[in-house]
């Protein structure tokens, strides 16, 4: 006879996307790119910049792995599209 054993599944890993600092990057575009892409309010974006130009980096958003990389991608062709040399990374959440 089998042992049914309840099995917990663990919420899937989550992944902070953090937007590093620059010298070159306007800081208008970092604004606009946190609206567009993490759906942020003009005051929230403008926070996040500040953080980001103050600190070094600044969280954008928590999100699954997938949601994570694609918001990534996203920051980066913006970036590279305007010619700005803006970075992006995702990491997972401690």
């Amino acid at each position: 006879m089998l042992e049914r054993r309840t099995q917990k599944t663990k919420p899937p890993q989550m992944y902070q996307v953090v937007m590093l600092n620059d010298d070159y990057t306007p800081m208008e575009f970092v604004v606009v790119v946190l609206q567009e892409f993490f759906n942020k309010d003009r005051e929230a974006a403008t926070q996040i910049m500040l953080k980001i130009h103050l600190d070094g980096k600044g969280i954008c958003g928590v999100y699954t792995r997938d949601v994570a990389a694609t918001k990534v991608d996203q920051v980066l062709d913006a970036a590279h599209q305007a010619g700005h040399p803006l970075q992006c990374v995702s990491e997972p959440v401690e």
